[in-house]
């Protein structure tokens, strides 16, 4: 059978044709000749300075999940009844029951899962998820969880990720966002830190000042000001063998008394989870250092 051709003119008043997306429609008379036409057509757009492939072939694989995401699962609609909502359970049932194929996999399911609830708790990127899921799949390859608790390993693997990514959360953050106690905590990343050689350094005291002043309400211009006291403690050594969230929390108090901003000791201390005497033992050290005071202020 023969294909057969478009019309190239109006059939009214012999017009040209001008085609979109859609439809079809005389120039002159304004005819609309064809509508709703089928776009053979990719369904996404592309631009020549795009290197990316928006090509729609299902979910995106990640290394949150135990099979990166290529498992399918059976859903639940509210139309079916009777038989054949209890034959869809069962089917469901047995469904996920085959995608778990060994203890070692149930194990990093239910360690994915804390993983993905505890960044989520913690307002942390996608990718701290995908690398700390990634470290805690090294660490059950290595045979390190044995005897030892699988909350522990994945809040580990988070404050770990967070260490080597330079993204400031302290141990008492991901502590209470945690199902982990610290003690568990504590025997994983030495765990970790120890068999794999986690390439963790010191923090910048530097990566807290942003958070702590937002939740101390301090000024732009005292940030600003902790900001250099930091930069010159971390250049003096001020900070070496301190804990960093205090000298950053030391650093906006002495920011704050130089400014004349009214800011306690105890509240710096809380907002950094440290007691009131390092900050105050931080705070003498800079003061003592009189280029860092005298470039402040």
């Amino acid at each position: 059978m023969a294909a057969t051709t478009p019309v190239q003119v109006c059939p009214e008043c012999d017009g040209r044709l001008q085609s979109d997306d859609c439809e079809t429609v005389c120039v002159q008379c304004g005819l609309v000749v064809d509508e709703h036409a089928i776009d053979p057509g990719p369904e996404w757009r592309s631009f020549e300075d795009d290197d990316t492939n928006p090509e729609r072939t299902g979910a995106p694989l990640t290394r949150s999940r135990h099979d990166r995401g290529l498992s399918t699962e059976i859903g639940r609609s509210t139309r079916t009844k009777g038989r054949k909502r209890r034959q869809l359970a069962r089917m469901r049932r047995q469904h996920k029951r085959s995608q778990v194929r060994s203890k070692a996999e149930r194990n990093r399911i239910y360690a994915f899962t804390e993983i993905r609830q505890l960044v989520s708790t913690l307002d942390l990127p996608t990718h701290i998820r995908d690398r700390a899921c990634v470290l805690f799949e090294s660490a059950q390859d290595a045979e390190l969880l044995q005897g030892r608790s699988i909350e522990g390993f994945a809040a580990a693997a988070v404050y770990a990720t967070c260490r080597t990514a330079s993204v400031s959360r302290t141990l008492p953050e991901i502590t209470e966002a945690a199902k982990a106690t610290r003690d568990e905590l504590d025997v994983a990343y030495s765990a970790m830190n120890r068999e794999l050689g986690l390439p963790t350094g010191p923090i910048d005291p530097r990566e807290y000042l942003a958070r702590f002043a937002s939740k101390l309400d301090a000024p732009d211009d005292i940030e600003r000001r902790a900001r250099t006291l930091a930069t010159e403690a971390r250049e003096t050594g001020i900070d070496t063998g301190r804990n960093p969230s205090g000298v950053a929390a030391a650093c906006l108090y002495t920011a704050a008394r130089q400014a004349e901003y009214e800011l306690t000791q105890q509240e710096a201390a809380d907002v950094a989870d440290v007691a009131p005497v390092t900050v105050r033992s931080t705070y003498y050290d800079l003061q003592e250092d009189r280029g860092v005071t005298a470039e402040a202020v």
